[in-house]
């Protein structure tokens, strides 16, 4: 696996449960969002606001066991398959991931997420670390996939974020993403003002404008959530790459 000396050291830590590996700097130049998420009484609550969210956003019944059956049939995971979770939270993609028998790097800014996610999704499939995607030093062209739960709206710096998606992902791989997409509604602009949480809440043409050399295959919008896949474009067979 090509990763750095202590990205090797870190993900060898993963084997003990519960073990959460630490990135130098991940929690520098947070939103209030993001701040929020260390909280340890945040993250015992997440999974219980996760699993009544996502209908409220969307207008009509949407529990977690239609969002994992939404994410299957359109991605298709495979056993073998090596996975990035960005901004696991307590790690609900990355359970749907590994009991597909997929290896999973369950990434987060929140320590607190981290230990609560690893409680909840036991699996040795699972890899716990503490990491700001936005800078991170992940290898490139590394993951099979990449999944995100509704992190865009709460990075820093999305564009950025959404870069280094791209960037990680292998040449045919591919990208899922859940976000709550721009409305123009009164909420959102107060959400957006940084003491109220500094969300950013982007529209689809924005989003595909930042993920260089990925094509959209699928997209769903309910109410104000929006579920997407990108593929990754592979190389042309006998084409000179450089």
């Amino acid at each position: 696996m090509p990763v750095s000396s202590h990205r090797k050291e870190n993900l060898n830590k993963m084997a003990q449960p519960g073990a959460v590996a630490v990135q130098p700097g991940a929690g520098a130049g947070l939103t209030a969002a993001q701040r929020s998420n260390f909280s340890p009484l945040t993250a015992l609550g997440y999974s219980s606001w996760r699993r009544v969210s996502l209908g409220l956003l969307a207008g009509e019944p949407f529990g977690l066991r239609r969002e994992a059956a939404l994410f299957r049939d359109r991605c298709r995971p495979a056993a073998g398959q090596w996975w990035l979770d960005a901004g696991t939270s307590t790690g609900f993609y990355a359970g749907v991931l590994a009991a597909a028998g997929c290896r999973v790097l369950a990434a987060d800014l929140s320590p607190a997420m981290l230990r609560e996610g690893a409680r909840q999704q036991p699996a040795a499939e699972i890899d716990w670390a503490q990491l700001n995607i936005e800078r991170s030093d992940l290898p490139a062209d590394r993951f099979d996939g990449v999944t995100v739960g509704a992190t865009l709206n709460e990075t820093h710096d999305p564009a950025r974020f959404l870069r280094e998606l791209a960037r990680v992902i292998r040449p045919g791989g591919q990208l899922w993403l859940m976000y709550l997409q721009r409305t123009g509604g009164p909420l959102q602009a107060l959400l957006a003002r940084p003491a109220l949480g500094g969300l950013s809440f982007p529209d689809p043409a924005w989003v595909a404008r930042q993920l260089p050399g990925c094509a959209l295959t699928d997209g769903l919008s309910m109410g104000a959530v929006r579920f997407e896949r990108y593929q990754k474009a592979a190389p042309i067979p006998g084409l000179d790459q450089t």
